[in-house]
Parts: C-alpha cells; structure tokens; sequence
C-alpha cells in the first residue's frame, strides 16, 4: 500500500519529469537534460513498482532525510560510491558552513543586557536554531533557541528557514506574541506535516524586564539570587497547527539575575549506562552557578556535562544561551 509521503514524492518528482519535459520543448536538448529526464522516470517506475526508497544494493529503507533533499536517490549511505562519498562530504562541509554563517556571533553586550550562546552540532549540520537580534533602535534584544524535529539535512534547511523568518519578523518591531505566531504560519505553511520546531523566543528591555514565550520547548529557567524558576511552554511548537496562539510570560529581574535556555542535546544526553544528564541534575548546577557572569555559566556547564558523558560522544545537537541583568538604564 502506498504511504502519505509516497505521494509527496510522486508529486515532487511528477513536477521535475514536467519542467525536464518543457526544456526540451523548448529546444534545450542536452544530453544532460535527457539522462536527467531519464532518472526521474526510473524513479517514478520504481514508486509504481513499490521499490522507491529501497537502497538497491542492501534492500534497507534510504534516509528519509536524503530523499527529501534528492527523490532520485537509489543507494543508502553505506552503499554510496567513493564518487558520490566525496560529493556528499563536499556538500555537508559547505552546508555546515553556510549553517554557522546564519548564527549569531557568540556574545552581545546591550546596555545592561549581557548574552552568551553556544551552538555545538552533533554532525556537519544541525536542527538546532538560535539568535541574539537587537531591535533597529537597539533598545531591546529578541533572543531565542529552538529544535527543529528530525536530524540531518532536511532539518539543517528547516533551521535556517527559521532564522531567516525571525530576522524578518525582529525588523519589523512586532509584539512578541504576533512574532510568534506569524513565524508559526509561516513555518506550518512551508513544511511537511511531520515537521515541526520547539522554541523559546524573549525580548529583553529596559529594567531588567523581559517578555518570553514558549512553543513546546524545555523550559526556560529563571536565575534569580533566591534560587531558580523553570518557566513551563506557553503555547504549541512552531508548525503543527497553522492558527497557534502563544501566551506571553512577564517577568522583571533584578541586577544580577538572569535566564538561562537549553535545548534537548543538554538535558537528554546519556551517558554509558544509558543515564540521562537530565532536569534535576541541571536544576542543581544551575542552582549552584545561578550568580556566574553568562560566560562562565556556559563554560561551567559544557564542563559538567563533558564530566557526565565520561568521554562518550554527545548524540544530539545542543545550544545553550544564558542571560544576565546587570542594572538599571535602558537596555
């Protein structure tokens, strides 16, 4: 029986066999063009024939990712040729690239605002999204750390689709809650149905007072001199119902607070025994460096969880970001 996304692929790839065809009617008939035409209608037997996505060499399922990426793909990766390798490799490093390009540099001083983030890919690429915007006037910061489901390629481009969206949407000085949710449309509207983003989004303004809300993602966590306060999502994930609302969380800091926001490569990594790192391991750190200046908050707990894995691998993508509040003025 034929799957959802065998239609999607027929589609994608009904589309390019059209576009192939309108070439050479219109007189480019390349050898190219023609063995390319000839791809796509090997492709479209094979979805007749109920063997698309099936790597010819091991018979083993092809990673969906690649297939969103290329539908004419006939190999998995362990069966690539040396050719093809290389030609991968080429392209992840560039993508990786591209990707860390998109970022923000690190660091961002805003009046009494400091801010630290650090983005530490798995792979070459990563679903992990973060951004540190100051507003045209520069008197408030957007900042923000999400999770694009799946891993790979497919959800390297959703990334920076994302990104892209929010550095619109941060020049054109909405409100918080309708940034929210015009990047939710936007995103619903330009990705499969599986695909979906987890995201935390702030505005830090004067006062130490900043506006935060929440799409399905870890909760942020408030570093206050009396102790820690998770903040619980406030809404749904980007992408899974186009006509999400979000709430907004109001909070006002005092000189020295701060906040601190993780996706799930922190709390969900494992170590050997299969332990995860976790939320209340997490909670006792931060409750232990909740005065630490944002750098050396970062720097301390990349430390604890390398302390953690006891040399193992990390398996997911991870971004941290901590905030702090250093007074009064405008932000």
């Amino acid at each position: 029986m034929a799957s959802p996304m065998d239609a999607v692929f027929r589609q994608q790839i009904e589309q390019r066999h059209q576009r192939l065809q309108a070439a050479i009617a219109q007189g480019v008939d390349e050898p190219q063009v023609r063995r390319l035409l000839d791809e796509v209608d090997a492709a479209l037997a094979r979805l007749e024939l109920g063997t698309f996505g099936i790597c010819e060499t091991c018979h083993d399922p092809i990673e969906e990712d690649r297939l969103r990426v290329d539908p004419l793909l006939r190999n998995c990766l362990d069966h690539l040729s040396s050719a093809e390798q290389r030609a991968l490799e080429r392209d992840l490093d560039l993508a990786g690239q591209i990707q860390g390009a998109l970022l923000p540099k690190g660091e961002l001083s805003l009046g009494s605002w400091e801010a630290v983030c650090r983005y530490l890919p798995a792979g070459p690429v990563s679903g992990d999204c973060c951004d540190l915007l100051p507003s045209a006037d520069r008197s408030t910061m957007v900042f923000l750390v999400g999770d694009v489901a799946g891993k790979g390629v497919a959800a390297s481009l959703l990334m920076a689709h994302l990104n892209a969206t929010f550095r619109n949407l941060v020049a054109s000085a909405l409100p918080l809650a309708e940034m929210m949710e015009k990047a939710n449309t936007v995103f619903c509207n330009s990705v499969l149905s599986e695909h979906y983003a987890t995201l935390a989004c702030g505005e830090a303004r004067p006062g130490g007072r900043i506006d935060l809300c929440n799409g399905g993602h870890p909760p942020a966590i408030v570093l206050r001199r009396s102790g820690i306060e998770p903040l619980r999502a406030t809404g749904l994930p980007l992408g899974m119902f186009c006509a999400s609302t979000y709430r907004v969380e109001r909070l006002t800091l005092d000189p020295g607070d701060g906040i601190f926001l993780y996706t799930d490569g922190l709390s969900e990594a494992t170590d050997a025994s299969g332990t995860e790192y976790g939320a209340a391991r997490l909670g006792s750190f931060l409750e232990a460096h909740r005065r630490a200046a944002p750098g050396e908050l970062i720097a301390a707990c990349l430390d604890d969880l390398k302390d953690f894995l006891g040399g193992r691998s990390r398996a997911d993508d991870l971004t941290v970001m901590a905030l702090r509040y250093g007074g009064s003025g405008a932000a």
